[in-house]
């Protein structure tokens, strides 16, 4: 029986393992010095979930400042920062790839300003191979503030 538990407690630290090495973060450094930091959500699935961005003073993440969590129909893939709107202001852009047959591509662009994340410019069912770089900078024409510091879901709002 003691076999069976050590076994047992091997394979649950490997799938933990596993799991943790597929789940996106990653650390930006934003051009006033500050980091953001994105992350999908724990214990979520891969596919389907959210991802939270959070604000740090500094180059390290002692200091938390503020943070958003968001939604999410795919997993993470990539973490940009854009002059979306030409005014030299750079932009945090977290870029989604749907899990289904059409890879297809989302973006959400976020501004920092003081001690807050605003979301910004949203963008969906881009072709696999598309642009979101240049899609955000199309949306971000009609931007406006979605929420700071506040949950956002692209298909209903603010809540």
């Amino acid at each position: 029986m003691r076999g069976k538990i050590v076994c047992v407690s091997m394979l649950l630290m490997c799938a933990t393992a596993a799991a943790d090495v597929e789940r996106f973060v990653r650390k930006v450094a934003l051009p006033d010095g500050r980091t953001a930091v994105v992350a999908e959500g724990d214990f979520e699935a891969r596919s389907i979930g959210s991802y939270s961005v959070r604000l740090y003073s500094g180059d390290d993440t002692t200091f938390y400042e503020a943070g958003v969590v968001m939604a999410r129909d795919g997993v993470v893939e990539d973490v940009r920062l854009a002059d979306l709107d030409g005014k030299g202001r750079q932009q945090l852009l977290v870029i989604v790839r749907s899990a289904g047959t059409g890879g297809y591509l989302s973006a959400q662009a976020f501004a920092f300003s003081n001690k807050e994340i605003e979301a910004r410019s949203h963008v969906e069912g881009l072709p696999a191979d598309g642009d979101p770089v240049a899609a955000l900078t199309r949306a971000t024409r009609s931007d406006k503030v979605l929420g700071k510091g506040k949950y956002h879901d692209p298909n209903g709002g603010a809540r």
